[in-house]
């Protein structure tokens, strides 16, 4: 395996990071997974736009154009002969002195490998379970940090039940997204998720979701919605660059409608295949 650190490329056992990089010390970094399929990236541009902003929003300094990522993590790809699969990024602050405050002189530390993603088919096809949980996470969900505790211990819980994610809930009336994902609901033919904002994870997928919607002619509506709307929706789902489209079709033990994948879910498994070429989104 081919592993992109810095500027450079090196062999997986010379991958190694300092003890007193920040990332490591403080989870003081900020990282994307980037989809590749048929040897071609998927929306690597709205991945890079993400990045950027999640950089900008934790205060490192670095420009991932002045760097040319995009052009080195192609490069990579092409190194590893990625054909179905993804690239993991990671950039952080960079090594200095453990000190809470922002190092005077540091420079970001990059890292960026392969990842042996494959289409999620058998939940795609039968659903998955989910549990509701308490989401106990920061109020900057928008910026795609290292500092991940809250979302493994709810989705270590959600495993520990028996599901594949738990849906988080700020309280009764604020359902806001997974562990590791988007959630959406579907009630009287309208697609409902959360709007963006500082809550949720601004997904790349979730992005895709509104784009498929408009082509089908499926009413998209960003809202807060609450768990009772959840438990009585006609059809639940999950998106994530991983997940993909997830039909959910039991929450706490409770069936979904009729416990089997929904039409308007279904559609847009159909449709996703369509637009994997497409780099933008705009």
């Amino acid at each position: 395996m081919i592993i992109l650190k810095n500027d450079t490329f090196i062999e997986r056992n010379e991958a190694v990071i300092d003890m007193e990089d920040r990332g490591f010390q403080f989870g003081d970094g900020v990282y994307e997974v980037i989809r590749i399929y048929n040897g071609s990236f998927f929306l690597l541009e709205d991945h890079l736009t993400r990045l950027q902003y999640s950089l900008n929003e934790a205060q490192i300094d670095v420009d991932l154009k002045e760097h040319q990522m995009k052009e080195k993590l192609i490069e990579l790809a092409e190194k590893n002969s990625v054909e179905d699969g993804g690239l993991y990024i990671q950039i952080s602050r960079g090594v200095a002195p453990r000190n809470h405050l922002f190092p005077a002189e540091a420079t970001a530390t990059i890292f960026a490998y392969p990842l042996p993603l494959k289409k999620p088919i058998d939940q795609q096809k039968n659903g998955v379970k989910a549990i509701l949980e308490q989401d106990i996470r920061w109020l900057r969900c928008d910026i795609k940090s290292l500092n991940l505790m809250g979302n493994i211990l709810a989705k270590q819980k959600a495993k520990d039940s028996g599901a594949y994610e738990a849906i988080l809930c700020r309280d009764e009336d604020h359902v806001t997204e997974g562990s590791s994902t988007n959630i959406f609901i579907v009630k009287d033919g309208k697609l409902i998720t959360h709007p963006k904002n500082n809550l949720i994870l601004h997904g790349i997928t979730r992005k895709y979701i509104q784009f498929l919607a408009e082509k089908l002619g499926i009413e998209f509506v960003e809202r807060v919605y609450s768990v009772k709307e959840v438990l009585e929706a006609d059809e639940v789902f999950l998106t994530s660059t991983t997940s993909e489209v997830t039909p959910i079709v039991e929450i706490d033990n409770k069936k979904v409608n009729d416990g089997q994948p929904g039409p308007i879910t279904q559609k847009l498994l159909e449709q996703y295949d369509q637009y994997l070429h497409v780099d933008r989104l705009g």
